[in-house]
C-alpha cells in the first residue's frame, strides 16, 4: 500500500498522545506502598465501575478483534457472525462466577487465578498445570496483538521492502514495542486502564461513522447483503479450494460460539483486569452493561460483508487487510489516520494487560511459590515487571521469526487449553462434592492430551497441522468446536473420578469409625453398677 502524509501524521499525533497517557498514568491514583504487586498489578483493586468497565471493554475487544472478526465474515460469510453470540455466553457466565471470585479475591489477597487454586485446593502440581496452562495461552494471543500493529503499519506504507535488513523492515514495530514495554513496567495496569478511555472512545466514532457512511456509499444494507452473497456464491464456484466457504454447520457454530464465550474469563489478562475493580458488586453491574459492546463487536463484523460488498481485493491475499482497505477506500486520508490508530491502540491495551498477567503468575505462583528463599514483596513486584517486558519480547521474537498464520494457529491451541482449566474455577466455587484435587488434575490432562491431538489433526494429511478448531469427536457423530469435546471428556474424567474417590473416602471414614471385634477379649463378670 502506498503511504499517505496525513495518514501518517494523524496516526502520529494519537499515538504520541497514548504514550504520554501511559507515562502519566503512573501518577494516576498513585499508591503510598508502589512496591506491592497488588498496586502495579491490580491499581490498589480500587477501580470503580465507570474505568472498570473501560477497562474490560479494552482488555476484552483488541485489535485482534477487530481485523481477525471482520476478516472472518470476509473470508467465511456468514460463519463468522459466531462471533457476536460468544459474547452472550462470555457475560452470562461472568456474571455467575466472577462476582463470588472477586469478593474472594479482595478478602484473601488473590492476584492471580493459581492463588485462588492453591488457596482452594492445596494442591501445588493443580496449582502449576493451571499457571503453565495460563501462560502458554497468553503468549499467542499477545502475539497476535502485534500482528494487529503489522496490519496497521503495512497498511500505511510502512513496511519496507523484503530485500531490506530486519531492522529497518520492522523498525516500526520495534519502536511500538519500546513504548508499551516501557509504560507498562512504570505505570503497571493504571497505563491500559487510562489509555482504555482513549481507545474505546475513538473505536466507537469509527465503527459507528463506518457503518452509517459505507452502507450510503454502497447502495444501503439490502444490497451490501446482495453484493456480498454473490461474492460469495463467486467464490464458492472457483476451482480453488482455498477460496471455498465454509458451510454454516449448526453444531460447529453453536459450539464455537459457546466454548469462546466460556473460555475468555478463563485468560490471566482477563482475570487482571477482574480483580482489579473495587469489589463483587462493581463487576455484576459491569457484566450486566459490558454487552453494549457486543453491538459495537456486530458492527464491527458487518464491516466484512462490506468489504465483500465494496469488491475489496485484500494485500497478497490476506483477507486481514480487508477492513483496513475499505477504510482507504471510503473516507478521507485523516479520518483513516484516526481510525487506524483506535487499532493500534485496540492492541496496545490489552497487549499491556496480558503481558502484566504473565508477569504476575511467574513472579507470583512459580518463583516466589518454589523459591527456596523468602522473595519480598518488592523483588516480588520488580519479578513480575521484568517477567512482563520479556513476555513481550518473546511475543515480538515470535511474530518476527515466524509465518503470522502459525501465532494464529498456536491461539487456536491456546483456546482449547485454557477451557479445560474451567472444571477447577467452577467446581472449587460452587461445590465441594466433585471438586477432588487428583480428580480435577486428571481431568485438565486428557482434556489437554485429546485436544492437542484432535487439534494436531494426526488422522487427516492433506490438513496442515494444528490449522483447525473443528473436528468430530470418537463419541460423537457430529463436528463441533474441539474444545467443547475436550471439556466433555475432561468433566466425565473429573467427575467420575470424583465420585470414587468420595464413595472411598466414605468407605475409609467407616471402616475407622467401626467397633473392634470383641469376640477375643477376656470375659469378665458384669455387675449391676457396670450394667448402669
Amino acid at each position: 500500500m502506498n503511504f499517505n502524509g496525513v495518514t501518517f501524521s494523524v496516526f502520529m499525533i494519537l499515538f504520541v498522545l497514548v504514550t504520554g497517557i501511559g507515562f502519566i498514568a503512573s501518577r494516576w491514583r498513585r499508591a503510598k506502598d508502589e512496591h506491592q504487586l497488588e498496586e502495579w498489578a491490580l491499581g490498589g483493586r480500587g477501580f470503580g465501575g465507570f474505568v472498570t468497565w473501560f477497562l474490560l471493554g479494552g482488555d476484552l475487544y483488541s485489535a485482534y478483534t477487530l481485523i481477525a472478526v471482520p476478516a472472518a465474515i470476509f473470508s467465511i460469510g456468514a460463519f463468522g457472525f459466531y462471533a457476536v453470540p460468544n459474547a452472550v455466553v462470555l457475560y452470562s457466565l461472568g456474571f455467575l462466577f466472577l462476582p463470588r471470585l472477586v469478593k474472594r479475591a479482595h478478602e484473601k489477597g488473590y492476584v492471580t487465578l493459581t492463588d485462588f487454586v492453591n488457596d482452594r485446593f492445596k494442591s501445588q502440581a493443580l496449582g502449576l498445570a493451571i499457571t503453565l496452562t495460563g501462560l502458554l495461552a497468553t503468549l499467542p494471543y499477545l502475539a497476535l496483538q502485534l500482528v494487529g500493529l503489522e496490519v496497521v503499519f503495512a497498511s500505511m506504507g510502512l513496511k519496507a521492502d523484503a530485500s531490506a535488513s530486519w531492522i529497518v523492515r520492522d523498525l516500526p514495530l520495534l519502536i511500538a514495542f519500546g513504548v508499551l514495554a516501557a509504560y507498562t513496567y512504570s505505570s503497571g495496569i493504571r497505563a491500559p486502564a487510562l489509555i482504555a478511555f482513549l481507545k474505546d472512545g475513538l473505536t466507537y466514532i469509527v465503527v459507528i461513522v463506518a457503518v452509517i457512511v459505507i452502507p450510503i456509499k454502497l447502495g444501503g444494507f439490502g444490497q451490501i447483503f446482495a453484493d456480498a452473497g454473490a461474492a460469495i456464491a463467486e467464490r464458492n464456484n472457483t476451482t480453488d479450494p482455498a477460496a471455498a466457504t465454509i458451510s454454516v454447520n449448526a453444531s460447529i457454530y453453536m459450539t464455537l460460539a459457546l466454548g469462546s464465550g466460556m473460555a475468555f474469563f478463563l485468560y490471566p489478562h482477563a482475570i487482571t483486569g477482574v480483580f482489579a475493580a473495587r469489589g463483587a458488586r462493581t463487576v455484576r453491574r459491569n457484566m450486566s452493561v459490558l454487552p453494549i459492546y457486543t453491538v459495537l463487536l456486530g458492527f464491527v463484523a458487518l464491516l466484512g460483508m462490506m468489504a465483500l460488498a465494496a469488491g475489496i481485493k485484500p494485500l497478497d491475499g490476506n483477507p486481514q487487510f480487508a477492513v483496513p482497505q475499505l477504510l482507504q477506500e471510503m473516507f478521507p486520508s485523516w479520518f483513516v489516520g484516526v481510525a487506524y490508530a483506535a487499532i493500534a491502540m485496540s492492541a496496545l491495551v490489552p497487549a499491556a494487560i496480558m503481558a502484566i498477567g504473565a508477569g504476575n503468575l511467574v513472579s507470583r505462583n512459580i518463583i516466589r511459590q518454589f523459591s527456596r528463599s523468602q522473595i519480598s514483596a518488592r523483588r516480588e513486584t520488580t519479578i513480575s515487571k521484568i517477567v512482563s517486558v520479556l513476555v513481550k519480547l518473546g511475543a515480538l521474537v515470535f511474530v518476527l521469526t515466524l509465518d503470522s498464520q502459525f501465532a494464529l494457529n498456536f491461539q487456536l491451541l491456546g483456546g482449547i487449553w485454557i477451557l479445560q482449566t474451567i472444571p477447577t474455577v467452577l467446581l472449587g466455587l460452587f461445590t465441594d462434592r466433585f471438586a477432588d484435587k487428583w480428580a480435577l488434575l486428571a481431568g485438565w490432562a486428557v482434556g489437554i492430551a485429546y485436544g492437542t491431538l484432535a487439534a494436531y489433526n494426526i488422522s487427516s494429511p492433506n490438513t496442515s497441522h494444528f490449522g483447525g478448531s473443528t473436528a468430530t469427536p470418537f463419541f460423537l457423530t457430529s463436528p463441533m468446536y474441539i474444545a467443547v469435546s475436550a471439556l466433555i471428556l475432561n468433566l466425565a474424567v473429573t467427575l467420575i473420578w470424583s465420585a470414587i474417590a468420595s464413595v472411598l473416602r466414605q468407605n475409609g471414614r467407616g471402616r475407622a469409625t467401626a467397633p473392634i471385634p470383641t469376640e477375643s477379649a477376656p470375659t469378665t463378670p458384669v455387675t449391676p453398677s457396670t450394667a448402669q
